[in-house]
């Protein structure tokens, strides 16, 4: 039996897409941990990789032309790239600060937290409403990462809230960007993500970094290595367009069971790579209590999307709103219309239920087209 071509194309694709973000993750660990390269400095370290993904995009679109920039208004820049920015800066500088405190394994583990955070987000901005069947499976992941918090032997407060903090910051972002970009119409490719909102982001960043790491960079002896950190936001910056060419070629089920295949083989390489990361079998069991709630969540938000996509119409209707939606979704540059014309993750008013990997923010949030296609969004060393 002949395998397309295509169908390997996309599982390499997968593949490249597992690897680079597991990657990315244990190598952020190995470069901010003081028992290994030792730059504990996660501001400083996400800064580099604004300041590099920034100027990629630049001489990308005004210097090699390879995409035009969109029409960026001072009221749209000051009104939602600024707001989306600050959160998403936020949401790296706690998030990198955490591998100081906590291992990958149990970062992973409150990750978890995720949807429970955009759902929660979603409620308080107005983009969802609360609904019971939706809220017992937020209730059912928190009370599986309590159980794998309380598993965790070395459970650490600080490295928590930094943590749980980061996560909701992303939370917000995502409904941010949901609710500003899309009111305003603005459609953003990840190179043009990338040339708005890393310079925004690293500006962010320069007052924290000021007050906290300079003077600690001043008075202590760190050791910078270019090459190091050149491959390290090298690999940051492949990441993001490793999503982006996975989110042309699959749908929604895929995607997320990448996904969580992505955190049980970075829980178990974390585990090797640091041998300080000792999992017990209350942190996997309280994980996969978490887990099977976000799994049902995911479920839900699929089949309301099915629902809404669906409806009871003749069938020469229902074929003409498909050939309509292919038609507006085919261009992978576009992925606001594909929200707009095709669903996803949510209903019209669902929650941004991207698919969000911390170390690849820049790709605006945005739906699964029942199509097999879908945009993505995410990043945080």
């Amino acid at each position: 039996m002949m395998v397309s071509k295509q169908l390997v194309l996309t599982y390499i694709y997968l593949l490249v897409y597992i690897m680079l973000s597991s990657g990315v993750i244990l190598y952020n660990k190995w470069v901010l941990s003081p028992k290994y390269f030792n730059f504990p400095l996660p501001i400083t370290l996400t800064m580099i990789h604004m300041g590099f993904s920034g100027l990629v995009a630049f001489l990308l679109i005004r210097v090699f032309k390879v995409v035009s920039p969109v029409k960026m208004t001072f009221e749209i820049y000051a009104t939602c790239v600024i707001p989306i920015s600050a959160f998403f800066a936020s949401s790296l500088w706690f998030g990198n600060t955490a591998y100081l405190f906590i291992s990958v394994a149990f970062i992973q583990m409150l990750k978890a937290l995720m949807p429970v955070a955009t759902f929660v987000m979603a409620v308080i901005c107005g983009t969802d409403k609360l609904r019971c069947d939706l809220f017992l499976n937020m209730l059912l992941v928190s009370v599986g990462v309590v159980v794998s918090s309380y598993g965790e032997i070395h459970f650490n407060i600080v490295g928590t809230v930094y943590q749980v903090t980061g996560i909701f910051a992303e939370a917000l972002r995502l409904v941010l960007t949901q609710v500003l970009l899309q009111k305003k119409g603005l459609t953003l490719n990840p190179i043009t993500s990338l040339y708005y909102i890393a310079p925004c982001s690293f500006v962010f960043l320069f007052v924290p970094w000021y007050l906290l790491e300079k003077p600690e960079m001043e008075v202590s002896q760190i050791q910078f290595n270019f090459w190091i950190f050149f491959s390290n936001a090298l690999c940051a910056l492949a990441l993001n367009f490793s999503i982006f060419l996975v989110i042309g070629r699959t749908g929604a089920v895929t995607i997320r069971v990448a996904g969580v295949l992505k955190d049980w083989i970075l829980i178990a390489l974390s585990t090797l790579i640091f041998p300080e990361s000792t999992i017990t079998t209350l942190n996997i069991t309280g994980y996969a209590i978490a887990l099977c709630g976000v799994v049902m969540y995911n479920y839900l938000k699929i089949k309301d999307v099915r629902a809404v996509q669906l409806p009871v119409d003749s069938v020469s209707d229902r074929i003409a709103k498909e050939l309509k939606m292919e038609k507006k979704s085919s261009d992978l540059y576009v992925p606001d219309d594909i929200v707009k014309n095709s669903g996803g993750k949510g209903s019209r008013n669902g929650s941004p239920d991207s698919i969000v990997d911390e170390e690849a923010p820049f790709i605006p949030s945005s739906r699964v087209s029942h199509l097999g296609r879908s945009p993505l969004s995410s990043y945080s060393p």
